[in-house]
């Protein structure tokens, strides 16, 4: 009497059950458990896809946190960055620009950040920083690096250590300003023998666009030379010298003056761009955790409904044979 009215509440409470269905779910709960069983396992228990939800939850709730974070320093920075654009403008419509000067001495001022998990950007400074080196390399010639930022520093370490001749670190730790980047814009000057600064950096746009850029800063001696053989001085020529200041010590000081604000820009736009893409690579961060926990609860819910079947399964048959 037992075992019959066990039949039939078995048959009352799950009348869908058949053969084929439970052969079907169990495939399928072993086919989408593969990934998280470890090897030789037949299955995988429903604490381990527990365990691992729960931290794809912490991740997710972290790179929304940094995203956050980010979105909070961009619009800080990008006033700033758009302000300084104006500070070295007018030096291009004084001196010119020659970006594609031939000369003896290069220095390769590249500028990064000192924090990752913001895309490429400082991958992208870094290829440039390597073909800029390359292409001004000769038997005649001296070309040397100067590392702004951590992450730039770690990859020409690699293959450039002994073409690096300054290294700095941790300059955005607080915020910036031009006094600043200036003392640091005089030390670089004091210590490196140069007829062209090529400063490489990443130019903000937008938060989904940055533009790998790169400013060239002429030495006094070579903007003359460059003038003599036929070159241009921008709007230079046309304003007359006055005072005991010679031509020279006036491009001197508009050398040093210009370095100064083309390096504090291109920090502030590092900076920006910096953000922008740490913004991008949270978002897509949160949206594939996202997926990949709508992916464990369904292998979660597969298992658990594996495990009950198999025990029904494992109820009814030891019902029957006692009963048969």
């Amino acid at each position: 009497m037992a075992m019959s009215a066990l039949r039939r509440e078995g048959k009352r409470l799950f009348p869908l059950i058949s053969p084929t269905s439970i052969n079907a779910t169990t495939a399928r709960s072993s086919l989408v458990s593969e990934e998280l069983a470890p090897y030789g396992a037949r299955s995988i228990s429903t604490q381990i896809v527990r365990n691992r939800m729960k931290s794809v939850k912490n991740i997710q709730k972290i790179t929304k946190a940094m995203k956050m974070v980010a979105a909070s320093k961009l619009r800080a920075i990008q006033v700033r960055a758009e302000n300084s654009r104006g500070l070295w403008q007018p030096f291009t419509a004084l001196l010119g620009d020659s970006p594609s000067v031939n000369v003896k001495k290069n220095i390769i001022v590249t500028v990064s950040s000192d924090k990752g998990l913001c895309g490429g950007i400082n991958s992208t400074s870094v290829k440039m920083s390597k073909g800029i080196h390359k292409m001004n390399a000769g038997p005649d010639k001296e070309t040397k690096y100067v590392v702004v930022g951590e992450k730039a520093k770690a990859q020409l370490v690699r293959d450039s250590k002994k073409d690096i001749e300054i290294s700095i670190t941790e300059l955005q730790k607080n915020p910036l300003n031009y006094t600043q980047v200036s003392v640091l814009a005089d030390d670089i000057l004091k210590n490196v023998e140069y007829d062209a600064l090529r400063i490489v950096f990443n130019k903000f746009q937008s938060v989904v666009s940055f533009v790998p850029t790169v400013a060239t800063v002429l030495s006094p001696e070579v903007i003359e030379k460059e003038a003599e053989s036929g070159g241009t001085l921008g709007d230079l020529d046309n304003y007359e010298i006055e005072g005991g200041e010679t031509k020279g010590e006036v491009l001197q000081n508009l050398a040093e003056f210009q370095f100064s604000c083309v390096l504090f820009n291109a920090i502030l736009e590092n900076a920006c761009s910096e953000q922008g893409a740490r913004m991008s690579a949270m978002d897509s961060s949160s949206r594939n955790a996202g997926d990949m926990l709508d992916r464990l609860t369904l292998t979660y819910n597969r298992t658990r409904q594996a495990s009950i079947t198999t025990e029904l399964i494992e109820i009814i048959s030891g019902a029957s044979a006692l009963t048969g």
